[in-house]
């Protein structure tokens, strides 16, 4: 059984979404408060961010124990009580599983490391590491205590790779997914499953990264179809999306086609590299809408003609706010948010939102490198200035490109802490939170807007279900694309800058009907204009007329 397309997800940072004990850190019992807000914006799912015991050396995907809650949120009793009060409110709960790698203060690891040969075969040991470089930076590889072997850590060196091709290790694993669902949960989203499926014999790799070796291997099906089966295959109305890293079509057709008995879906993240110079991160560039029209339409058109199925996103707890990217948010901001919003909710694949998206939040626009606290953030500052970049100079890409910009606490009301925290937050809040919070945007543009789109996916099987068509491909400044079911026909307009500009529309959608539009109704002929930031999707039930939108 296929999962249901019509649902909408919402993902919270639990660390930065409400505190109830003072103590400036989010928890399950503030989740547990929100939920009637989450009813209300209509979501189906919320997807939750690691909350399990951890060192934190990677805000939480550096877990210590799988099945146990860190108690800086709460207790196993806070969590059960939270899938039950979210059941009530129609919600159901999705978990975030990092069963590609381990905190080394896991009981495996540090059994590993006394000496157990049972446990050290949990973890892919070597005598002589290949010259591979961590995702975070520097050897990918590290001394595996005084035995004279090292351990592969593709990322942080607290985080040791498992080893997949251990049937003892996938049995446990998947022992981690059924303590989970046992509890009720129905969704799991896994943290770079593309990486479990290592080769087996590892060597050195010419671009240094060693990528080909570990990146969307067979094996990784292989993988994921056997942790379908032994797991969340078994339930009818479940959810699984999987976060690929440096993946490929084909790939990504492949891990969520039907047939394949692998994942409902599949996140990439190469729209979200448009405003990088040379695919480096910590750079400033404004983004490039050519790339990003041709990413959307080309992942848009392959996934819907193979029957491959996409997450859609704009903003993630790793991901500067997409209103700070991508819209001149000084005069723009709300038309913006809920272009963005559109461009994807309208869109083949299952739309997330990241809290505080649906009241048009931005970046937090701090003062100084005091303000920041992500390890990663910290780190690059300091590289950009070894770089040659001047202080003002590296601040300001920072500024633009830190992940604590999306990790500030979410913006409730004008109130100190903006509603989060009676104590001071773990992270500073945003500058803006006194105008944009909850209570002031609840019954505004962007909140409604996206409350609109939510009830359309469920109401519109064209949405849920249409196949997707590429649309404008040549306009310089208007995203478009098509959907197809029957004789349906939605056509989706996003102008992405903030000046006016024409369409020449086709004559099987002048008779149409304005479906949704973040601006006044207008009429519909031969040449319309979209205002700054427009969005309008026009709806055809019959199309008389055989034209595509070029």
């Amino acid at each position: 059984m296929t999962f249901d397309k019509r649902k909408v997800v919402y993902q919270i940072y639990p660390k930065s979404y409400k505190d109830t004990t003072g103590n400036g850190i989010g928890d399950l019992r503030g989740i547990i408060e929100k939920l009637p807000y989450l009813e209300e914006l209509g979501v189906d799912v919320i997807w939750l961010n690691p909350f399990y015991p951890s060192p934190q050396r990677d805000n939480g995907y550096d877990i210590s124990d799988y099945t146990a809650i860190n108690p800086l949120f709460g207790s196993m009793a806070d969590f059960e009580e939270l899938v039950q009060a979210a059941k009530e409110h129609g919600i159901e709960l999705m978990l975030d599983m990092v069963l590609n790698h381990c905190s080394t203060e896991h009981e495996w690891f540090q059994k590993a490391l006394a000496g157990d040969k049972y446990y050290q075969d949990f973890f892919i040991l070597r005598d002589q590491p290949t010259n591979w470089v961590s995702k975070f930076g520097g050897n990918a590889w590290a001394p595996f205590g005084d035995t004279g072997k090292y351990y592969l850590h593709l990322f942080d060196i607290s985080q040791a790779d498992l080893n997949w091709r251990n049937p003892h290790v996938r049995k446990e694993l998947f022992k981690v997914v059924n303590f989970w669902r046992s509890k009720g949960v129905k969704g799991f989203r896994f943290d770079v499953i593309n990486l479990i499926g290592k080769d087996e014999e590892l060597k050195d790799n010419d671009a240094f990264d060693g990528k080909p070796e570990y990146t969307d291997r067979p094996i990784a099906h292989d993988y994921l179809k056997e942790l379908n089966q032994a797991t969340y295959g078994q339930d009818e109305d479940g959810m699984t999306v999987g976060e690929m890293s440096f993946t490929d079509i084909p790939n990504c057709i492949q891990y969520s086609h039907p047939d394949s008995h692998e994942l409902d879906m599949v996140f990439n993240f190469h729209h979200l590299k448009v405003d990088y110079e040379n695919g480096q991160k910590w750079t400033l560039k404004p983004f490039d809408f050519e790339e990003l029209k041709h990413l959307f339409h080309t992942w848009g058109q392959e996934m819907s003609e193979e029957n491959g199925w996409s997450a859609l996103f704009w903003n993630n707890h790793d991901q500067p706010r997409a209103l700070n990217r991508f819209v001149d948010i000084e005069h723009f901001r709300k038309e913006g948010a809920t272009m963005l919003a559109a461009a994807i909710h309208l869109s083949r694949g299952t739309p997330y939102i990241y809290m505080g998206e649906e009241i048009g939040m931005l970046d937090p626009d701090y003062d100084t490198m005091s303000d920041y606290v992500d390890v990663e953030s910290l780190n690059a500052y300091q590289e950009l200035l070894t770089s040659g970049k001047t202080e003002a100079e590296a601040f300001a890409i920072i500024q633009a490109k830190s992940r604590d910009n999306s990790r500030i606490p979410m913006q409730w009301n004008g109130s100190e802490n903006a509603g989060f925290s009676k104590g001071t937050p773990w992270l500073k809040v945003g500058k803006t939170y006194r105008e944009i919070n909850v209570e002031n945007e609840k019954s505004g543009p962007i909140f409604t807007f996206y409350q609109q789109l939510i009830r359309l996916r469920k109401a519109m099987p064209i949405i849920a279900e249409g196949s997707y068509q590429s649309a404008y491909q040549d306009h310089p400044n208007v995203y478009a694309f098509e959907r197809h079911l029957g004789d349906e026909r939605l056509l989706v307009l996003n102008n992405f800058f903030a000046k006016e500009v024409d369409i020449d529309l086709p004559e099987s959608y002048q008779s149409g009907k304005i479906l949704l539009s973040n601006y006044p109704e207008m009429a519909l002929s031969e040449k319309i204009t979209l205002k700054p930031y427009q969005t309008l999707a026009i709806y055809q039930e019959k199309s008389g007329s055989k034209d595509n939108c070029q």
